[in-house]
């Protein structure tokens, strides 16, 4: 008994352990290799009590650290306090902001900052764009994505401080997810944003702006959000940036009337002058009204012929373009690697009649609610597409499984997108058979694809199985318990998992889920998990989400389903895991699309 307790007592304490004795590099080396990626910023403050090496090699190691990147999930101000509060002079930081105040942002604020990026700033007024200004004026780049709910007067004044006490930035970028609209178009000309001559990558909201952008000749990277693209905008932007390689410009009109100044065939001449332009995307957002951009097939063969150099180029909104003008962007833009075409619903087959003939070196095609795409319009772009890596075919209703065969030839193909297709219990077959090295798979809404489909799809002896790490099954209304059961089981790489509005899934399901990869150490556990929209699962699924169980979940979606019912108070005791966050609210995975709109 004494002998027990002499051992016990010279364990704990502190000189004579062995964990004291360990040199500082084995053991942070061995404790962050054991770790995953939440466990690897929490964990260690926790276990600095048990040893005098450890708590040392922690704050020495973070001391060192001239970059911090918080940004993979979302963690209270205490908990990004335990690990800002050990470190030193950081220059680069990103963060996810969700979850912290305007006051605790203000922390990061240094003289020796050169590299601010804010994601998710809810919390932010626009105000907080003068405190950067005064507080870092060494700033290189800055990223800061706002939203409208703590909106302030002034945004003109607060932006024009930035830019004029930050006299190195380089890269400006500044998103605001706006749930209203806050002007109605119109600019006052006397009011001007002179940019720093050291500029050169800007990303702006121009709806948020009352004044004008001055553009400079060292900006060689333009991304604008505007209430409509114009001639005008589009010939400024080309006569005061002869350096310019990227040039996005997306446009959220606010009725569908016709517009004299709208992006026409005089734009795109003027686009034609860009003889540095490699990559251009030209969207028109349905967000608020369905409406297209006025351009022809002579417009696109005017602008393929005239920036041959293009390797990236993405296009939504060209519904009035058809075969020939898309036909000629795969003739003349030979350098192209990556294509995105969205709402292009004359797109028939002919436009890839002669594809073969030239030699593509598309790595990324995305063909996107082009509803006149079919099979043999695939099977044409694949067979002479060999490398492509991201095929996305999300909403060609008329896409069905005789040209999977050929898309699971791709043999560097690590993302699919089959949403809303007409694929069915068949194709899987094909898929789960193939050698394409699929990490991200979309499902979405394949209302054919059932229990026996994804049984196929994990189970065939292909290599989907080792290397699946995302997979969509939202909106699958046949798959049930047992399809999950395969996921959760045949998957050891996955980490993302949305089945939301799934009608047939109930709590086996999450229960499954829940305590997977606990007994196999080869299985990762799940990191992001939707089940909002199922009326399936019920009170018990909360059990399930306690800890110990599903280890690692940064993300939750919980809306619309009878978990919303447990109240604050009892989600509470789910949100005690580090960097957890629970949506009640029905985004998308991550809340890549709604967090402006919530702050839990």
């Amino acid at each position: 008994m004494g002998h027990s307790s002499h051992k016990k007592t010279s364990v704990m304490t502190g000189g004579d352990s062995l964990l004291e004795k360990m040199p500082e590099n084995i053991m942070f080396d061995e404790i962050l290799s054991k770790l995953d990626e939440t466990e690897t910023l929490t964990m260690p403050f926790s276990l600095t009590c048990v040893s005098r090496t450890l708590q040392s090699t922690v704050n020495n190691y973070l001391f060192s650290l001239s970059s911090l990147d918080l940004s993979a999930f979302s963690m209270y101000s205490h908990t990004v306090n335990g690990i800002t509060k050990r470190c030193g002079n950081i220059k680069r930081i990103k963060l996810d902001c969700l979850r912290l105040d305007e006051l605790f942002i203000r922390r990061f604020l240094e003289v020796y900052v050169e590299e601010l990026i804010l994601l998710k700033a809810s919390s932010l007024s626009y105000d907080f764009l003068s405190d950067i200004a005064n507080c870092c004026p060494n700033l290189r780049v800055l990223t800061v994505e706002l939203s409208d709910n703590k909106r302030s007067i002034g945004f003109e004044n607060n932006l024009n401080s930035l830019l004029m006490r930050c006299p190195c930035l380089e890269t400006l970028e500044i998103k605001v997810h706006m749930r209203k609209r806050i002007k109605n178009g119109y600019t006052i000309p006397s009011i001007c944003h002179k940019l720093p001559q050291t500029i050169k990558v800007l990303k702006l909201d121009m709806r948020v702006l009352l004044g004008r952008i001055i553009f400079g000749p060292t900006l060689t990277h333009i991304s604008l959000v505007l209430n409509l693209i114009t001639n005008a905008i589009v010939r400024t932007i080309v006569q005061s940036c002869p350096l310019l390689a990227e040039l996005e410009l997306i446009d959220i009109p606010k009725s569908n009337r016709f517009y004299p100044d709208e992006l026409s065939h005089e734009g795109i001449q003027s686009l034609v002058a860009c003889k540095h332009l490699t990559s251009l995307s030209l969207i028109r957002s349905c967000q608020l009204i369905h409406t297209a951009l006025e351009m022809t097939d002579t417009d696109m063969i005017l602008l393929s012929e005239g920036c041959k150099g293009l390797e990236s180029l993405k296009l939504h909104g060209f519904n009035c373009v058809g075969d020939v003008g898309f036909a000629s962007i795969f003739n003349s833009c030979l350098k192209l690697t990556k294509l995105e075409i969205k709402n292009a619903f004359l797109m028939k087959t002919l436009a890839f009649e002669n594809i073969s003939k030239v030699h593509r070196s598309l790595a990324e095609v995305k063909l996107i609610s082009c509803s006149s795409i079919t099979s043999k319009a695939v099977h044409k772009l694949v067979t002479s597409c060999t490398s492509l890596k991201v095929l996305d075919l999300f909403g060609c209703e008329r896409v069905a499984d005789s040209c999977l065969s050929n898309i699971s030839c791709l043999t560097l193909l690590t993302s699919l997108n089959l949403g809303c297709t007409n694929v069915t219990d068949a194709g899987m077959v094909l898929l789960g058979k193939a050698n394409a090295p699929i990490s991200c798979l979309s499902l979405r809404g394949c209302n054919k694809v059932t229990d026996k489909g994804i049984t196929f799809l994990l189970t065939s002896g292909g290599k989907i199985c080792k290397t699946l790490s995302s997979l969509d099954l939202g909106h699958l209304q046949k798959i049930t318990d047992n399809a999950i059961t395969i996921v959760a089981n045949a998957c050891a790489e996955l980490i993302e998992l949305c089945i939301r509005n799934c009608l047939l899934v109930t709590d086996e399901a999450v229960k499954v889920l829940a305590v997977r990869g606990r007994l196999q150490d080869e299985i990762k556990f799940l990191r992001r998990l939707d089940i909002s929209k199922c009326p399936g699962i019920s009170f018990k699924s909360f059990e399930y989400l306690k800890k110990p169980l599903f280890h690692g979940l940064q993300w939750i979606g919980i809306g619309e389903t009878r978990l919303i019912c447990i109240g604050d108070v009892g989600l509470g005791e789910i949100r005690e895991r580090p960097g957890l966050t629970i949506c009640k609210d029905c985004c998308e995975l991550g809340c890549r699309d709604g967090w402006q709109n919530h702050y839990s």
